[in-house]
């Protein structure tokens, strides 16, 4: 079992401690992210190891849309840090359980991660020889 804190985060703090940042409004709600966002939790860890795995752990539960039955408001919906608490807690032990599962999932994931950036900049390049081609005739 990891050992986290899960706090909502403070503009200008530094962390030194391993650390995610949790998305908590929109509703891409629950996105996980290395860097932090205008409105967003902190879960701090011991361990880098415990960081990147559960990292993983929250990027599959963004991905199945996990937390769209807790996002709560009318306007802006949001995630509650008492149900992220409860709800997280219980799932990463669950996922955890089976620990070389997981690690052949985190390995998958990171592998198809790499492939779609390699897609997307293949579109991009794409993209910009069309732009060249049609230019040309602009040109004339």
């Amino acid at each position: 079992m990891t050992n986290f804190i899960i706090k909502t985060h403070k503009k200008d703090i530094n962390y030194l401690k391993p650390h995610l940042f949790i998305l908590n409004k929109g509703l891409n709600g629950g996105k996980p992210s290395k860097e932090p966002f205008t409105n967003c939790f902190v879960v701090i860890f011991e361990k880098e190891q415990d960081c990147e795995s559960i990292f993983w752990i929250t990027y599959s539960l963004w991905q199945s849309k996990f937390w769209h039955r807790n996002l709560v408001g009318s306007v802006i919906p949001f995630l509650r840090i008492h149900d992220f608490v409860c709800e997280f807690s219980s799932k990463a032990d669950e996922m955890l359980a089976d620990f070389e599962q997981h690690q052949k999932d985190i390995r998958a994931l990171q592998l198809l991660e790499e492939k779609a950036n390699q897609f997307h900049q293949n579109i991009m390049l794409i993209n910009d020889l069309k732009r060249v081609i049609v230019n040309r005739y602009c040109k004339r």
